[in-house]
């Protein structure tokens, strides 16, 4: 039978066209009420405890509908951090060139690595637990790190050659140290949050700024145009 979406009329186009957008808007709230149901019982229950049949029972949801948009409860998590690797990318792509403070950008971008987590301490542990015990589970998980460290590396390569980051670490480097005190900041932050995460983010990315910004001698100082 001819797929009337086929047909020259622009109303019968049209037509079809918003169909085809309400049917993804419908796919795309779909999938959220599922991840956010999964995220909410993670944080209460851990990922182990949490069954498909508990996610599918809180997003209202058929277990059909479920393995429409996820193989397994893991994949959740894994779709999350793919979603999240292509903000990183987009965030790069608008600061490598920017004039925004790089203080300011080590910052939003830790913020934006943690913006599905820092609503729920446990979240955090509930979800690294069971990652770091398996063995395909950690393999992946250094595999999405080194991604992230080589998207990283274009953003201080690139205020590298502004002069503004020091030069005596490579850009993987540096993308690396960054990747150090994010982690360790967000899992601490977990295990005893004493304040919000984006409190404990900004002192961090202050600290770390310190330490990686291009020092500047005092013959430096000295030179013309230099105040």
């Amino acid at each position: 039978m001819e797929n009337p979406c086929n047909d020259s009329n622009g109303d019968l186009a049209e037509s079809c066209e918003k169909t085809l957008t309400r049917r993804e808007r419908r796919r795309a709230e779909t999938r959220e009420r599922i991840i956010r149901a999964a995220l909410r019982l993670f944080s209460e229950r851990g990922v182990t405890a949490t069954t498909i049949e508990d996610i599918t029972n809180a997003a209202d949801v058929g277990k059909g509908t479920f393995f429409n948009y996820f193989p397994s409860k893991e994949q959740i998590i894994a779709d999350i951090c793919h979603t999240q690797m292509g903000t990183i990318r987009e965030f790069v792509a608008r600061t490598v060139q920017s004039t925004q403070p790089m203080n300011q950008v080590l910052y939003e971008l830790a913020v934006i690595k943690t913006q599905e987590f820092a609503r729920s301490p446990a979240l955090v542990h509930n979800i690294l637990a069971p990652t770091l015990a398996g063995e395909a589970t950690r393999q992946q998980m250094a595999e999405d790190l080194t991604r992230d460290r080589h998207v990283l590396a274009e953003l201080m390569a690139a205020r590298q050659m502004r002069g503004e980051l020091r030069n005596d670490l490579t850009p993987l480097e540096l993308a690396h140290q960054f990747q150090r005190a994010f982690f360790g900041t967000t899992v601490l932050w977990s295990l005893e949050p004493l304040k919000p995460l984006p409190e404990c983010l900004k002192e961090m990315s202050t600290v770390l700024w310190s330490g990686m910004r291009a020092q500047i001698t005092n013959r430096q100082k000295e030179l013309p145009g230099r105040k």
